[in-house]
């Protein structure tokens, strides 16, 4: 039977077919999570989280974000479409909220709800799961980014991570109550959500705790934002005047996706939202080492500007911040009266803990023997002592510590690094042919082409002065 960690789904898709190895991946994931073997670029599932950074420095477009085929919504009776504020922030001013809605109607759904509908009903859980958690600091679960950062990078802080359902999940929860109150079976409703990211597919695909999602499909928001521009565009549904029978949330509620939007409504005076998964790694780094003191809460954000920022936003992240925070402006400081939330809001506090617990990822699983993994870490430690500390990428690895990991993990081959491959040719212990080969093991053999030689000749003579 596979393990967990075995069918850990992953949003990120790579092509071969497409991928020229420029390596622009591998210098930029935060998990070292990529190698250049055969001049392609190839994803370690255990390493990878899903932040989607790959796919952002891609110039190749060789790197895909996967989705449900958009025909799966009509496999239910009741077509959910389960929509992030951030979402209708992506249009211009002149499109209205009620166009966005009818016409995500107009394509097939029977239902749209917003997701952050929620956050009203977990105000109270998350002061109180602060208040009496004795990990400090309480960590967001909201991103899956990086609640996966913390499982393979921080494994230390697992227990740090907060076990309520993000507004998403919640929403989700209450969509099922509020159907199967009707007498409507949840088989015949298909709840599918419009993600900013990839983090986000892959947190539903294969949720960090043991409790199954209970969203139906993932639909990629650069991909619908695109559909209902068109279909816009192409119908005339009416600018209502009254915009306000659409904006039925809070304004915590509409805040809440952007930076800064959690700890608004974290009562603690300890508290800090920090975006940008590399500002992240940095912060994390120093709260493990517990050089960081005196935090209750934080709220992370793999993306910059938040879900504003996310891979698949349509729009530029600044414009979108400012779409989305001028809606919240418009709207009254308090709850907006909402018979329907106000109904369910007992039922959603008493159901918002997630199940289980979040469980560390190894990053790399040295040996099932203790005695041999730590010999291994020693004999890693060995080898990147002696490599030249560059991390060039040359190598096909991104760094001297990951070359020496993969070497020790028989994945490759000390000579792989350029400097060795150089030490040793001076010394007569490596021949040109050897490291040619060894060079296209990494890089493929058409950036080794014997052809090119001419070419490049003929560019050096004309370069001369």
């Amino acid at each position: 039977m596979k393990t967990k960690e075995e069918t850990f789904y992953h949003a990120l898709e790579f092509r071969k077919d497409l991928c020229m190895g420029c390596s622009h991946c591998m210098m930029k994931c935060p998990t070292q999570a990529i190698r250049v073997i055969d001049g392609k670029a190839e994803l370690n599932p255990n390493r990878c989280i899903d932040c989607g950074e790959c796919f952002r420095t891609c110039p190749y477009g060789a790197i895909s974000v996967k989705q449900d085929d958009f025909e799966k919504i009509y496999n239910y009776k009741y077509r959910i479409a389960l929509m992030p504020s951030v979402f209708t922030a992506q249009f211009p001013d002149k499109v209205t909220y009620p166009e966005i809605y009818k016409a995500l109607l107009s394509i097939g759904f029977t239902h749209v709800y917003e997701t952050e509908n929620s956050v009203d009903c977990l105000v109270k859980p998350y002061n109180e799961y602060i208040a009496k958690s004795e990990e400090k600091p309480v960590i967001s679960s909201f991103c899956p980014a990086i609640v996966r950062l913390i499982q393979v990078r921080f494994p230390t802080l697992v227990d740090n991570i907060m076990l309520i359902k993000p507004p998403m999940d919640a929403t989700a929860m209450y969509i099922k109550k509020i159907f199967e109150d009707k007498g409507i079976p949840f088989s015949e409703v298909g709840i599918f959500y419009i993600t900013p990211c990839a983090a986000k597919i892959a947190g539903i695909k294969s949720p960090a705790t043991d409790e199954e999602s209970l969203i139906s499909g993932v639909i990629n928001m650069d991909y619908l934002y695109n559909r209902i521009y068109r279909e816009i565009k192409q119908n005339s549904f009416g600018k209502d005047s009254d915009e306000e029978n659409f904006v039925q949330m809070s304004k915590q509620s509409l805040y809440w996706s952007l930076t800064t939007g959690e700890v608004r409504i974290v009562d603690t005076p300890h508290k800090m939202a920090i975006d940008q998964i590399n500002n992240v790694i940095e912060f994390l780094e120093k709260v493990e080492n517990e050089s960081i003191e005196d935090i209750d809460f934080l709220e992370l954000r793999a993306c910059y500007q938040s879900c504003a920022g996310g891979v698949l936003c349509a729009g530029n992240k600044f414009m979108t911040t400012d779409r989305a925070n001028k809606r919240a402006r418009r709207t009254s400081p308090n709850s907006v009266e909402n018979v329907d939330w106000e109904k369910y809001a007992d039922y959603i506090e008493s159901n918002c803990l997630l199940t289980g617990k979040v469980e560390p990822r190894s990053i790399v699983k040295l040996d099932d023997n203790m005695v041999e993994a730590m010999k291994k870490m020693k004999r890693i430690n060995e080898i990147n002592n002696l490599l030249p500390q560059v991390d060039c990428g040359i190598c096909g690895s991104p760094s001297c510590q990951s070359l020496a990991e993969d070497i020790v993990q028989n994945n490759a081959d000390m000579k792989k690094c350029i400097f060795v491959q150089k030490i040793l040719q001076q010394n007569d212990k490596l021949g040109l042919p050897e490291s040619i080969d060894l060079m296209k093991q990494t890089w493929g053999v058409g950036k080794l082409d014997k052809n090119l030689v001419h070419e490049i000749r003929d560019e050096i003579e004309v370069d001369k002065p």
